[in-house]
């Protein structure tokens, strides 16, 4: 990312400084929710939603599946990488937690079997939720709750109380009572990528 006002470089996966006049400053970016979805699912949930219209004007060729359509269909990077780890496939898409300290990494195909995954990142107590056909997935403090797929779509149910939650995009939330969890921040990212900035992340596996 470039910062045109300070004329810094930024690590997407860092939020951090790396050329440029912040370079020695020891700032980093806030990690913020963002998430990755089809346009069909998102407009289901968020109807009156805006986009940007990819007739922008310019040459370059914003058709969806370009112009990485190629590049992701591959399985190879598109330049050299280093560090690199065989706990995964090089481009498996994991969606990667950061708070304070603590990383984890949660593949992607892993909610297929596991839509619902109550863990934790370092010692903060996380729900994520996650659809592999649309790649999306999202993470929430969870406190001492666990929780299960709920009786709809959009909602949890907390184990042990029966409780259902409302899952919306800045919390969770239980409308009977007014409490709320908030939003984790994640990003979807290929795992070597992720790697080479985050070797000692730890990787989610499934219960048996």
């Amino acid at each position: 990312m470039y910062d045109r006002e300070t004329g810094s470089l930024w690590h997407q996966a860092t939020g951090e400084p790396a050329v440029g006049t912040l370079a020695p400053s020891g700032a980093r970016l806030k990690v913020l929710p963002v998430v990755v979805t089809t346009w069909k699912a998102w407009r289901t949930e968020h109807p009156r939603t805006l986009v940007l219209d990819i007739r922008t004007g310019h040459t370059r060729d914003y058709t969806p599946g370009r112009p990485y359509g190629p590049y992701f269909r591959s399985p190879d990077t598109m330049f050299p990488v280093s560090p690199r780890s065989d706990r995964l496939r090089t481009k498996e898409p994991v969606f990667a937690v950061r708070i304070g300290a603590a990383r984890k990494a949660f593949p992607v195909d892993v909610f297929g079997r596991e839509p619902v995954v109550n863990d934790r990142v370092g010692t903060t107590t996380v729900v994520v939720l996650g659809n592999p056909d649309t790649r999306t997935a999202r993470a929430y403090e969870r406190g001492p709750s666990t929780f299960r797929a709920g009786p709809g779509p959009g909602e949890l149910t907390e184990v042990g109380t029966g409780t259902v939650w409302r899952v919306e995009e800045e919390r969770l939330h239980d409308a009977r009572s007014g409490r709320s969890l908030p939003r984790v921040g994640g990003h979807l990212v290929y795992w070597f990528g992720w790697y080479a900035f985050s070797p000692d992340s730890e990787v989610y596996r499934s219960s048996p």
